[in-house]
């Protein structure tokens, strides 16, 4: 699933179902001690998937720890993102010569609970995504505005290293090509020589499942 809105320099793992028997390095298992068994299921389960993804690049298995905020701490001359739903793990993985940063993001298929869009979507994205529905009814716009700014902060924390909230970016969705356009209002993102204010992505819905991400060409950044 993921691989489909992915582009070709980009390697990726997904997996259905989590894999009670993956392997977590020592510094892997400190990093999950304690923790709920299946919060450590899912944690053993996705870091297989980034290390399939890495082997995709010919690279040798790696502990891949979580940074200050979380965020997967790759090897040297990499990036990538890594997500977690349920009935879903994926991983992605790039070259950094070939990507400047990636997020992906994967939400089950459903409305968000009651009262959480004004705290995701600004007013204006409200009023498109009303518009979408009468469109589109068979998408959850909701959900998948979520899942999109989620991919847009793991894109943007690697470059940035700082926080971007929901409000802090607006998303254009765009239902017949299934892509969408992200307006940074935080445009403190230099990269290359200027201030990056725009970002762009692609998203699908396939077996109950949203998938988006967001990809700054490396390229493309330094133009």
């Amino acid at each position: 699933m993921i691989r489909g809105i992915l582009p070709a320099p980009v390697a990726s793992a997904e997996v259905f179902r989590d894999l009670p028997h993956a392997v977590l390095f020592p510094g892997e298992e400190a990093a999950i001690r304690g923790a709920p068994e299946a919060r450590r299921t899912e944690f053993r389960t996705v870091r297989h998937c980034a290390r399939t993804a890495l082997g995709e690049l010919g690279l040798a298995p790696v502990p891949i720890l979580p940074g200050p905020r979380r965020e997967p701490q790759w090897p040297e001359g990499i990036v990538g993102s890594m997500t977690h739903c349920a009935g879903y793990r994926a991983a992605a993985v790039a070259r950094a010569g070939d990507i400047a940063s990636l997020g992906i993001d994967a939400e089950p298929h459903e409305a968000l609970p009651d009262g959480m869009l004004p705290a995701v979507a600004r007013p204006e994205e409200v009023d498109r995504l009303a518009g979408l529905y009468v469109r589109r009814p068979e998408v959850h716009w909701d959900r998948l505005t979520f899942s999109a700014k989620e991919s847009v902060y793991k894109a943007w924390f690697p470059l940035a290293r700082r926080w971007l909230g929901f409000h802090d970016a607006s998303l254009t969705l765009h239902p017949d090509r299934r892509t969408f356009d992200v307006s940074l209002h935080d445009n403190r993102l230099p990269l290359g020589g200027r201030s990056l204010t725009t970002l762009s992505g692609r998203w699908t819905v396939e077996d109950g499942l949203i998938a988006t991400c967001v990809v700054v060409d490396a390229a493309a950044a330094a133009a």
